[in-house]
């Protein structure tokens, strides 16, 4: 901000935050209206970061809702600037510079990489058919990659004797690390995931939605059958025995039950 000051351009870092700010408070509408608690929201001048807490209350398309909700604030702001521009309100450059700023910020947000809108839309859309555990760990994995990757690309032009990309490093840097403490958080993700499944239970017993076999054989640990776990979806688990045989089938509360009672 001091910087901004020094070089005449701290007119333009408030309009940041302030679109960032329209930006979040999307996200924290949407979530609010879909039953979840918004606990912070972080800014910065290339984005944010609302951190939510959905009670269990969040399906994948509530998920997908509240990430698209922020670039939408964008797009409005986009549509409002552009017609105060064409009426002949205010400072036309400085209009244009809205626009252009909205559309970046939108464009950024909407990268497939988490814990970006876009990378939340990819990982809610891949969890309504992988498994929740795996959902987690490859998408969190992918995200890592790529934020590394561009922060490789950030010190490229030092090889050369160039500049580096400054900003492109720290939006790299800010991207890592919330993946990282992401990943290292994942086992508590998994067990909030596990904790919630009675409202799965419920909403198969009273829509009589087709429960999704999970064969297992005796010998199988139970984390490693828990991470077969879908997110919509009720599973009952077949037992088989050294010879292939079913020797039971148990429903997942009961096997749920025994995981936590250990």
């Amino acid at each position: 901000m001091l910087i901004s000051v020094l070089t005449g351009q701290f007119l333009e870092l408030l309009t940041l935050f302030a679109i960032v700010l329209v930006h979040e408070l999307g996200h924290v509408w949407a979530a609010l209206l879909a039953g979840a608690t918004v606990k912070s929201v972080q800014l910065l001048p290339f984005g944010g970061v609302a951190v939510l807490e959905d009670n269990g209350k969040l399906t994948a398309y509530r998920e997908i809702g509240i990430a698209l909700a922020g670039p939408l604030q964008n797009v409005l702001m986009i549509l409002f600037a552009a017609a105060l521009r064409e009426m002949g309100w205010g400072s036309a450059a400085f209009m244009t510079y809205l626009i252009h700023a909205n559309l970046i910020i939108a464009l950024f947000n909407l990268l497939p990489i988490l814990p970006l809108d876009g990378g939340k839309i990819v990982q809610a859309a891949v969890s309504l058919q992988a498994p929740y555990y795996s959902t987690l760990l490859w998408c969190g994995r992918v995200s890592i990659f790529a934020s590394a990757l561009t922060a490789v690309y950030a010190l490229l032009p030092l090889e050369s004797g160039g500049g580096l990309r400054l900003n492109l490093l720290m939006i790299a840097a800010f991207l890592l690390y919330s993946n990282i403490t992401d990943h290292r958080n994942l086992p508590f993700r998994f067990m909030a995931f596990l904790m919630s499944r009675e409202a799965v239970y419920e909403q198969h017993m009273d829509k009589g939605t087709p429960a999704r076999p999970i064969v297992a054989p005796l010998a199988k640990p139970l984390d490693d059958i828990l991470r077969l776990f879908k997110r919509h979806q009720y599973h009952l688990i077949y037992v088989l025995d050294a010879k292939g045989g079913v020797m039971g089938v148990v429903p997942e509360q009961r096997l749920l039950s025994s995981y936590f009672g250990m």
